[in-house]
């Protein structure tokens, strides 16, 4: 256990959730089909983590229950810094996002009740 950072909590992640979590309505010739509303949320995970263990891990800190995650690998922030011997450069540690859509309900809501509560 343990391969959840954070959640993830910026502008494009909130733009997902919203669009997500509600239900639409579209027509495919002329015949109208509903798409049921799912909740994702974003994580920043550990690199070696991968999707199996991480919906154990949401699953059971947050009690929700987990239909898919999806996982995307990407670099840390690269840095220099000048000292006596020149210019050093190095690259921060490398993540993985995880994006887990939850089955309809309030699942969305307890998570984020709960980051906040952990946060103060």
């Amino acid at each position: 256990m343990g391969f959840i950072i954070k959640p993830l909590v910026t502008e494009k992640m909130t733009k997902i959730t919203d669009k997500s979590s509600v239900e639409r309505t579209y027509k495919v010739k002329g015949e109208e089909r509903t798409k049921k509303a799912e909740v994702k949320v974003g994580f920043i995970v550990k690199p070696e983590a991968n999707k199996v263990e991480i919906k154990k891990e949401v699953e059971g800190l947050y009690n929700v229950t987990v239909l898919a995650v999806n996982t995307v690998k990407y670099a840390g922030k690269r840095s220099s810094r000048y000292t006596k011997s020149g210019l050093v450069k190095g690259q921060k540690n490398a993540y993985k996002k995880a994006i887990v859509t939850l089955k309809e309900g309030r699942g969305y809501y307890c998570i984020r009740a709960r980051e906040v509560s952990r946060l103060r």
